[in-house]
């Protein structure tokens, strides 16, 4: 019998697993596809995302493999320059594409001990007080005391437990995928200059060597997204839009996506929780989906954890989707704002105007872009500091960096005084004493995931917090 298992391979399916090993829970992910895909459904991974990854010690070697470009504001396209500093040592976005996250983050896995179970694919599910019943596409029954599903945004596991997901349907799809082109780079780079003076919808340009990357509107909104398109099909689009089809041929890879928007009515069911696309879906403006699949895995992992482990206080998973929903609710409504923004009607295209002109101010570019890096996200933790339900962000020591004591995973108690304790807790938080000229409060508590649960410097008021997170 497994701890849990985790149905779907994915970014956030791994993340969460690898999470789980960190606390030592047995894993077991499901994964229908025989080999990781070679689709690239993301481009990049934003601030929060790169903290996350540094707060795990793994931000190097992705550094290694993706490219640096400083933070701009390109809300619905429209382009203004950087913003006044970011509270962030990495003020940057990293273009990396998604198979090569996915490598990454498999290696990794790898590396703690995850077991990924690939061509094997839930296609059922019961559960008891004890534990779930996961039925697999070969016929096996696997039990574990706790099940996630991270299988997209068509989950199976959704859909077995029934969990309603409203929203809006798809309105309009593109034809996407890699490929190369007979055209010279600057007929393409002329051509697609002149299009996206009026519809940014539409994108051909270099990907990896002599490939090229497509983004084209579909003519319909095909019922199946699953069945990826012809050459045919593309060309033609090409054709309508462009004028020409830019020679494309021996195509790497071709897909569709559209832009339907759902959330989950809840993120669990008994034993049963959802994470990632499973829980949200919505239009690729801003290249957040991948981030906050990520995030969602990073929320969950300790807690789900700790609910093995039986320690977890009460309401502490439930914590997931009270903190994690309205996340999602909020990046929903931003690419909703977007699509509408780059409408080519008049009444969009006026709101557009003005949104423009008020992005010129400073405080709403850093507004925007700490909205779309996952900057801006504060949990409701009660009143307090301005600090409370913050991500903290990472912070020089004498003895070094903050994130560099967060790789165990566990709660951190950073205490600049030298007078405060975490004695019955010191299993779950980690006390460091050590001082930072980067931090303007006595002492903080930290949860695994980086977010701050207290922030003072008496023991009288820390004692409350140690009992309310860590039991």
């Amino acid at each position: 019998m497994f701890d849990v298992i985790i149905a779907g391979g994915g970014p956030t399916g791994i993340m969460l697993a690898s999470e789980l090993r960190l606390h030592g829970i047995g894993v077991l992910v499901l994964e229908r596809l025989a080999e990781p895909t070679k689709e690239i459904r993301a481009l990049g991974l934003h601030v929060r995302s790169l903290e996350v990854l540094d707060q795990r010690g793994l931000l190097d070697r992705f550094f290694e493999l993706g490219q640096q470009y400083p933070v701009g504001n390109h809300f619905a396209g429209i382009t203004k320059p950087q913003p006044v500093r970011l509270d962030t040592p990495y003020p940057f976005t990293l273009a990396i594409k998604q198979p090569v996250v996915e490598r990454l983050l498999i290696e990794h896995a790898a590396e703690v001990g995850v077991e990924i179970r690939r061509g094997c694919e839930l296609v059922g599910l019961s559960q008891d007080d004890e534990g779930v019943t996961a039925e697999l596409s070969d016929g096996r029954q696997e039990r574990s005391r706790y099940l996630v599903g991270c299988d997209g945004g068509r989950s199976t596991v959704r859909k077995l437990l029934g969990i309603d997901f409203p929203g809006e349907p798809p309105h309009t799809q593109w034809l996407t995928g890699e490929m190369k082109v007979t055209a010279p780079l600057e007929e393409v780079v002329a051509v697609v200059t002149e299009i996206r003076k009026t519809d940014l919808r539409f994108g051909v340009g270099p990907s990896d060597g002599d490939l090229y990357r497509v983004v084209v509107p579909a003519a319909t909104v095909a019922e199946d997204r699953t069945v990826p398109p012809t050459m045919d099909e593309l060309k033609q689009q090409l054709q309508a839009f462009a004028g020409t089809d830019f020679g494309v041929h021996s195509p790497t890879w071709l897909s569709r996506f559209a832009d339907a928007t759902r959330l989950a009515e809840r993120y669990r069911d008994g034993r049963v929780l959802l994470a990632g696309d499973a829980a949200h879906i919505h239009p690729p403006l801003g290249g957040q989906g991948l981030g906050l699949g990520m995030q969602d895995a990073f929320n969950i992992g300790w807690k789900l954890a700790a609910q093995i482990k039986g320690w977890a206080p009460e309401g502490l998973l439930d914590s997931y989707e009270t903190e994690r929903r309205p996340v999602a609710a909020a990046v929903l409504d931003n690419t909703r704002a977007q699509s509408e923004l780059m409408s080519i009607e008049p009444g969009p295209q006026a709101a557009r105007r003005l949104v423009s002109e008020l992005m010129e101010f400073p405080e709403v570019q850093t507004y925007l872009i700490e909205k779309i890096t996952g900057l801006g996200i504060r949990y409701d933790f009660g009143e307090g500091h301005h600090l409370l339900g913050r991500r903290m962000r990472d912070v020089n020591l004498k003895s070094g960096r903050l994130y560099e004591r967060m790789r165990t995973g566990r709660g951190l108690l950073l205490d600049q005084t030298g007078r405060l304790s975490v004695a019955g807790w010191e299993d779950r938080v980690d006390h460091v004493v050590d001082a930072s000229e980067d931090l303007d409060v006595p002492a903080v508590l930290l949860r695994p995931d980086g977010h701050v649960a207290w922030a003072g410097e008496e023991q009288q008021d820390l004692l409350p917090h140690l009992r309310t997170w860590f039991g």
